[in-house]
């Protein structure tokens, strides 16, 4: 059976059917056992330990319609009261069979008070002699034919079993249906997060076992996807590897032959070569950084961890930031930090805080200052925002911005120098460490906040 619909259909068919056959048989095999004790003369004892109990409360009347009404609620055989007319005490239907018994058990009863010597015969009848009620004989008389399934569903003694019987069979049935339908699902889902996290290594078919059905084709179809995922951005991670390595010798060469033309050019060439310098500084930083990018995107698990002194870390990329940042009449400033230590990479980290902080200098207005804050925000966790005055970005464009080559305006940031890889290797050094980084607009600019484990 390899379709999911049928698995379901006939587990909960098999599941229904066994809860209403258990129920039926519970009741039936009652019923029976009921008919079973009447031929075997069985109630006739407990008829008799109820007339017993009739003629003690037989003086208080109310005591004895209580008591037969909980009788009546409590067993499956009906107990009638009735008197010489073939009524009920408490005016319920009387069968014909009992009315007719009845007289007949009037009659004896009334021949053989003219024959009172006769103690053998008295013996013989004890359990049918009337009870006497304010002067008025009564007989209490079990109905055997008005057992009903009915009756006997209304009674908690005779169903309560067989039903929480059937109730934990069933539902154990049901638990493994739906362990069995939502486990792999569940698996489906935890390889899908960790996709979306980036580990392309994901596959679900091989902890699907042996069964066959949609969600083992689902899992197949989401394997196929993950592995052409995995080619499509492994090539696209090579490609951009391979084109970075192939563009660092022509530029070298670029370079060389650049000092060879200072050395034999006249100052009328000067300002082009100049230009020729900055163009091919700029292109090497940019090498650099694609370089370090895809870096970060493979090797994840090869990275040199140490305790890092995170104060002693901002406090040296602020100094450092701060120098450069007043070459262009701007400012970098740590308005509160804490004593804190960490697990991770040095040099990565400092990347990341560095290009958060100068990609904060590039924007901020001329004469204001970046603010830079770290603090505890929970327990085992540090957040450490960076805060510019600039103009801020788009609301559309806060998550975006942490993606390479995404920039908010090209012709600023060809003014400025940025390529929008900063802030995209920043993300990844961070990711590394299990943190996380996000931006949000303030009423005069940016702020990126990074959240570290500590």
């Amino acid at each position: 059976m390899k379709s999911l619909f049928w698995k379901i259909f006939v587990s909960f068919w098999l599941a229904l059917i066994l809860f209403s056959g258990l129920s039926l048989w519970a009741t039936s095999h009652y019923l029976e056992n009921i008919r079973d004790e009447a031929s075997r003369a069985q109630p006739r004892k407990n008829t008799i330990q109820y007339i017993r109990q009739a003629r003690l409360l037989a003086g208080d009347s109310q005591k004895l319609e209580r008591w037969l009404e909980q009788l009546d609620k409590h067993e499956a055989i009906p107990y009638l009261l009735v008197d010489k007319n073939a009524e009920d005490y408490l005016n319920r239907s009387v069968p014909l069979y009992i009315q007719q018994r009845v007289r007949r058990l009037e009659y004896k009863y009334d021949d053989d008070d003219e024959d009172d010597d006769d103690d053998e015969h008295r013996h013989r009848r004890r359990h049918l002699q009337p009870i006497v009620i304010d002067g008025q004989r009564y007989r209490l008389i079990p109905d055997f034919r008005s057992i009903t399934l009915a009756r006997v569903l209304h009674r908690p003694r005779a169903v309560a079993t067989p039903i929480i019987l059937a109730t934990v069979i069933s539902g154990f049935i049901c638990l493994l249906l739906a362990r069995y339908l939502t486990a792999p699902i569940g698996r489906l889902r935890q390889a899908t997060q960790r996709m979306a996290e980036g580990d392309l290594n994901q596959r679900v078919s091989p902890s699907m076992g042996k069964r066959k059905d949609e969600i083992v084709e689902l899992a197949n179809d989401f394997d196929y996807m993950a592995e052409q995922l995995q080619a499509l951005v492994g090539s696209h991670k090579q490609l951009l590897r391979d084109a970075s390595h192939e563009l660092r010798s022509p530029l070298a060469r670029l370079q060389v032959a650049l000092g060879l033309a200072r050395q034999r050019g006249d100052d009328s060439t000067t300002k082009e070569l100049d230009r020729i310098e900055r163009e091919a500084e700029r292109l090497n930083e940019l090498i650099g950084q694609l370089l370090t990018l895809a870096r970060l995107e493979t090797n994840t698990s090869e990275i040199e961890q140490s305790t890092i002194d995170l104060k002693l870390l901002l406090e040296q990329v602020v100094e450092d930031a701060a120098f450069e940042a007043r070459a262009s009449n701007r400012d970098v400033e740590i308005v509160q930090s804490i004593s804190v230590s960490t697990e991770g990479n040095s040099v990565l980290l400092s990347s990341a805080l560095e290009n958060v902080v100068r990609n904060a200098i590039r924007y901020t207005d001329e004469g204001s200052s970046v603010e830079v804050s770290m603090e505890e925000q929970s327990p085992g966790w540090v957040e450490i925002k960076v805060r510019d005055h600039g103009p801020g970005i788009p609301e559309s464009m806060l998550e975006s911005i942490f993606e390479p080559f995404v920039r908010v305006g090209e012709a600023r940031d060809r003014q400025t120098g940025g390529y929008g890889l900063g802030l995209a290797i920043a993300k990844r050094a961070v990711n590394l460490h299990q943190g996380r980084m996000a931006a949000a607009n303030e009423d005069d600019g940016l702020s990126v906040t990074i959240y570290l484990p500590v």
